[in-house]
């Protein structure tokens, strides 16, 4: 395959228009309209159609399109500018993702990530790499599995049927039913399957060879149809507890790859991550991964609120839970989005509120990105059931780092800060 790699690197809630040319790339016709096939009638949630165009929703991550990948970067604030924003931004992302386990690099096999390209579908494409690596250097898992064939010795049970229908005329065949020991099983297909996809999509030239590698040394596997339920069928033991992570990475390339049915050119593969939620969780495992005192941290902690006569209860669900070691609860509500000067929307103002009644929370806090850590506090008004501003909701602004991808202490770093943030808080 000829490596031929086109690259367009954008902002969340950006638009590219048809025809439009960016970072040297045209997003032509047949660009916009796999995003059309893609998008299909029910919709996606990363982006939007608008006329000739297509607009990025709060998704982030990638989406490549043939041999054009397009980069979907977030953006807080206006911080950077010219031809390092992007980079930042990228950074920033990727230091993220590794944060909060999306790219485990804890195991053996991928303790070292070899690229230099700060590509989030490389880095995808190298670390599934590495696992498979690692797996056929510890040796490929045999199991047991039934098998049905011609064979020229007799073996198992002869199926007597199948015998008279097939090997009539060669009685030296006996079709037989047996079992055997051998590597085809579920998690070799769907690794297979997965080394023939990167052999089809890749557009790295440093990940080329080692792709054709993989391909020449693992086995030749039976094509496999994947499904959701074909990851439900995996069942881990001690054997085969190393696959788990090739098997996941797989998993999200499988499941995400739609291939073009009509000109077979343009297909569509999406790596996407909901800002929010990512912020969510960066926030959430840098206090907990950094707490010094003794504080409890929950994420993701639901209360019932209202119950119909018939029907299911509603909850209520905060993003990041704190109690202090004398039961005082405080809650955290995260929101990935630039406040500009502004205040807070009323709907989120009324969320704290009703987190602060519903959990007897001390303090409640909104906490947004930022180009520099400040903390305002404020609190709500009085009401006929109580007479003091002491309910208190705060709005933490939470700052970027400048630079992280030189240096990898100074991510560790940013997630103390983060932590010191709100100790002083606390």
């Amino acid at each position: 395959m000829s490596i031929n790699r086109k690259h367009i690197s954008v902002f969340e809630h950006q638009t590219i228009k048809l025809n439009q040319v960016i970072d040297g790339v045209k997003f032509d016709e047949s660009k916009f309209k796999a995003f059309e096939g893609y998008f299909g009638e029910k919709g996606v949630p990363y982006f939007s159609l608008i006329n000739n165009g297509v607009k990025f929703n709060e998704y982030v991550g990638v989406i490549q399109v043939g041999d054009t990948v397009i980069e979907v970067l977030p953006k807080a604030d206006n911080t950077f500018a010219g031809n390092n924003e992007k980079k930042h931004w990228r950074d920033i992302l990727i230091d993220m993702l590794f944060a909060v386990g999306i790219f485990d690099i804890q195991t053996p096999s991928s303790s070292a990530l070899r690229l230099k390209s700060n590509s989030i579908l490389d880095l995808y494409f190298e670390l599934f790499i590495n696992e498979v690596e690692y797996v056929m250097h510890n040796g490929l898992v045999k199991k047991y599995r039934r098998k049905e064939g011609n064979v020229t010795a007799l073996k198992g049970s002869l199926q007597f049927g199948k015998q008279i229908q097939k090997n009539n005329t060669h009685q030296e065949r006996f079709y037989v039913r047996h079992i055997t020991y051998d590597t085809e099983h579920l998690l070799h297909l769907v690794l297979y399957k997965t080394i023939q996809l990167l052999k089809q999509i890749n557009t790295s030239s440093a990940l080329h060879s080692r792709i054709g590698a993989l391909l020449l040394n693992f086995p030749e596997m039976p094509q496999l149809k994947v499904t959701e339920t074909t990851f439900d069928r995996i069942i881990y033991d001690r054997k085969t507890l190393s696959y788990r992570k090739s098997i996941e990475i797989a998993r999200l390339l499988l499941l995400q790859y739609h291939p073009d049915l009509s000109k077979g050119r343009n297909h569509v593969l999406a790596l996407m991550f909901d800002m929010n939620k990512l912020w969510e969780q960066f926030v959430f495992v840098s206090l907990r991964k950094n707490k010094q005192t003794n504080i409890t941290i929950t994420a993701q902690t639901s209360k019932h609120f209202w119950k119909p006569e018939n029907g299911y209860r509603s909850a209520i669900k905060p993003d990041i839970l704190i109690k202090d070691e004398n039961g005082n609860c405080m809650v955290l509500d995260t929101k990935w989005k630039n406040l500009n000067g502004y205040n807070p929307s009323p709907d989120d103002l009324r969320q704290m509120y009703v987190y602060h009644e519903y959990y007897g929370a001390k303090k409640v806090a909104l906490v947004y990105p930022g180009s520099e850590s400040v903390e305002t506090k404020g609190a709500f008004f009085p009401t006929p059931f109580y007479t003091q501003m002491d309910k208190e909701c705060s709005v933490i602004m939470i700052s970027l780092p400048k630079s992280t991808r030189e240096n990898k202490s100074l991510v560790r770093t940013w997630q103390e800060d983060i932590m010191w943030k709100f100790e002083d808080w606390i």
